[in-house]
């Protein structure tokens, strides 16, 4: 019984119905006419014929964000419901302006931020009060609490002859009094490898700064001599 009920469903008891004449809207996808469907297109096996490119139809986009076009070949063209081509404004806009690319290669314009000095960009809080750069193992002076960077305040308390704080110029104070600043470090860190900044680059650009000619003076203003009728 239930070889005899499959059988029903069997694909070869299937029966296609017949396709009917194309609805009015239809146009073949081959010649562009109306009539037919592209299976029976009359330009089929004929060698010299080219198809007509596929259109693609503006199905879901208001007339009103829509512009007519008369040639088909027009760039995004698209077929309306009326047998009209268009075009969406928005498209229209863009293809007019054109893309507008970057050269390559090109020179970058100078900026604003790039006259100014490179300090400007560093936090202060991250400068050394000696080499007056961003901190190397920051650590922290007892006596005021500054921070320098270790090597830079080591060898100015050794220099000095009374181990003298370079800032409060306190006396006797010993390197080995020095306490590693680790959040002062991970601050210098987060901003050297968020910026990629490398220590020294500041005294680069000063030095360049100040090779440079200082700019010509302006010229004088001008005079006019003022003559009375008499």
């Amino acid at each position: 019984m239930m070889i005899q009920s499959c059988r029903e469903y069997d694909p070869i008891n299937y029966m296609k119905k017949p396709l009917g004449p194309p609805p009015p809207s239809y146009t073949c996808f081959r010649c562009g006419k109306p009539g037919h469907y592209i299976k029976n297109c009359p330009t089929n096996g004929d060698k010299d014929f080219e198809p007509v490119p596929r259109m693609k139809k503006s199905t879901g986009i208001p007339r009103s964000f829509m512009m007519e076009v008369k040639d088909p070949n027009t760039k995004g063209a698209m077929l309306t419901n009326t047998g009209k081509y268009a075009i969406p404004i928005i498209n229209a806009e863009a293809y007019a302006r054109g893309k507008k690319e970057k050269p390559p290669f090109s020179p970058e314009e100078p900026s604003s931020s790039s006259s100014s000095s490179s300090d400007d960009r560093i936090p202060h809080d991250l400068l050394c009060l000696i080499c007056k750069d961003t901190m190397t193992d920051a650590v922290v002076i007892p006596c005021c609490g500054n921070s320098y960077c270790d090597e830079c305040i080591r060898t100015a308390l050794l220099d000095s002859e009374e181990h003298t704080c370079p800032t409060c110029h306190q006396t006797a104070v010993s390197p080995d009094a020095l306490v590693a600043n680790k959040c002062l470090r991970q601050a210098v860190n987060n901003f050297r490898n968020g910026t990629g900044y490398t220590k020294g680059l500041l005294k680069q650009v000063q030095q360049q700064q100040q090779q440079q000619p200082p700019p010509p003076p302006p010229p004088p203003p001008l005079t006019t001599a003022c003559w009375k009728r008499r």
